[in-house]
């Protein structure tokens, strides 16, 4: 199995149990999980921590600590943002869009050669073009 990535909004989804990813998407998390290869980005952790801040996310608990507990229990790793993948991100090809934090998502994806599970319509379509391999979470 290919390391796989975990988008911010599928992690929240994953915690929530949402119905948004699809089964497929859930069972390719779950084995991921078991089998160690299973990842989020730094940056989740930050936009997170943003959404967070901007009321804009109702977490059951202070951030640290659930942040601390998905990390934890969760049966993911955390992919530290390094140089390389802070240069890349700024040098992405065919003119990604400027969110810094997508930015950063995709250039992890693309540093740890993993599959980038997502629904951001403008992750997919990057995708669609041969720059990151990555896949809707609602399968």
């Amino acid at each position: 199995m290919s390391l796989i990535l975990l988008d911010t909004h599928v992690l929240i989804w994953m915690i929530d149990n949402s119905p948004r990813i699809g089964p497929r998407t859930r069972s390719l998390i779950e084995q991921a999980s078991m089998a160690g290869d299973l990842c989020i980005s730094a940056m989740t952790v930050w936009e997170i921590a943003m959404l967070d801040s901007k009321g804009r996310l109702n977490l059951d608990r202070d951030i640290q600590v659930w942040i601390d507990t998905v990390l934890d229990e969760g049966g993911l790793s955390l992919t530290p943002l390094a140089p390389k993948i802070a240069f890349a991100s700024t040098r992405l090809p065919d003119g990604f869009h400027s969110d810094p934090a997508d930015r950063v998502i995709v250039a992890t994806a693309r540093h740890l050669h993993a599959q980038l599970i997502t629904e951001d319509r403008l992750i997919l379509s990057y995708a669609d073009l041969g720059h990151v391999n990555a896949q809707s979470c609602s399968s």
